[in-house]
């Protein structure tokens, strides 16, 4: 009986101790292409980090983990917003758990991390970017930082892309522990552009002054840019408003979250992610928030100073492209 117990205890070790490889493969299993594809994401979530962070703070990813910008390009342009209490609660949460998403994807990335990408969040990119959306000049140029409206609308333009470029992404993954972090960053960003959309919802109808335009006529403005930048033939993008038949279940115009016809997330690829966030429409063109491009081997593919950025920005890669 004695000896029943030790070999029943000696079972159930065993079985806890497979459990545990298990898990730790699981969480270490990232293969070179899965990999790649986080190295996309990454680019993001620095963009998203410094944003919000400086949205809220008026200082950046040098101020609360400056080990995770890992001497990176410092950004420019960004400052502190004008930002009514619950906005700036909202913008605090979501500058905070960027620093945490780049902490757990340069976990994953190993040695293959990158130090943060050159980021402009200047006024005039920002002007440009709702210059281009409108398909003129607006007088006065549009301010981000201005009032709790128009950071909302500029962060409009953040959270989906990234979340759209995890959904695409998702085919390419392969290893179970590459899959499951990419989950639960889409997560987060899903709730982090739910969040923004349901606010600027709930002022749809207010006019973003000093323009004759409304919240909601912006957003549609804003993603048919994106629609129009990442070279899609079908809709990829939708604003708070949209036609019945792309409501859900053609049922409805408003449209809180956007989805397909099954109510399904769109997907991005990572040629159209960084077409979009250059502001290019081209993944070979930097430019927008990065005027220098993005890193990793997605990113550098595509830039036609490839080989110039390879060596002077990207040592880590050698010879592995």
């Amino acid at each position: 009986m004695a000896c029943g117990k030790v070999m029943g205890s000696m079972t159930l070790g065993v079985l806890a101790v497979l459990l545990l490889a298990s898990t730790a493969q699981g969480t270490a299993d990232f293969t070179t292409q899965d990999k790649d594809t986080l190295a996309v994401a990454l680019n993001l979530e620095y963009f998203e980090a410094e944003f919000f962070l400086f949205g809220a703070y008026g200082l950046g990813l040098d101020h609360f983990a400056a080990h995770l910008a890992d001497n990176g390009a410092t950004p420019t342009g960004g400052e502190k917003a004008d930002l009514d209490p619950i906005v700036r609660e909202l913008v605090e949460q979501f500058g905070l758990q960027e620093v945490g998403h780049i902490r757990a994807i340069k976990e994953a990335l190993g040695n293959e991390a990158f130090p943060r990408p050159h980021l402009d969040f200047g006024k005039d990119v920002w002007a440009k970017t709702f210059d281009d959306a409108f398909g003129y000049t607006l007088d006065p140029p549009f301010n981000p930082y201005a009032t709790s409206i128009n950071y909302m609308l500029a962060s409009y333009t953040i959270p989906y892309v990234g979340l759209t470029g995890y959904t695409g992404g998702a085919p390419l993954l392969q290893g179970a522990g590459a899959k499951s972090l990419a989950a639960r960053l889409l997560a987060v960003e899903a709730g982090q552009d739910a969040a923004i959309r349901t606010w600027l919802y709930l002022v749809k109808d207010e006019k973003v002054k000093p323009y004759d335009f409304t919240v909601a006529e912006a957003t549609e403005k804003l993603s048919k840019l994106r629609n129009k930048l990442d070279g899609s033939d079908e809709v990829d993008d939708e604003g708070l408003i949209v036609p019945k038949e792309l409501g859900a279940e053609e049922a409805v115009e408003g449209n809180c979250l956007a989805g397909d016809k099954n109510s399904l997330a769109y997907t991005r690829t990572p040629r159209q992610i960084f077409s979009v966030v250059y502001a290019s429409g081209d993944p070979s063109k930097p430019g927008g928030f990065y005027p220098k491009g993005g890193l990793g081997r997605h990113a550098l593919k595509y830039l036609s100073t490839y080989e110039t950025v390879k060596q002077i920005l990207n040592p880590f890669l050698d010879s592995e492209l």
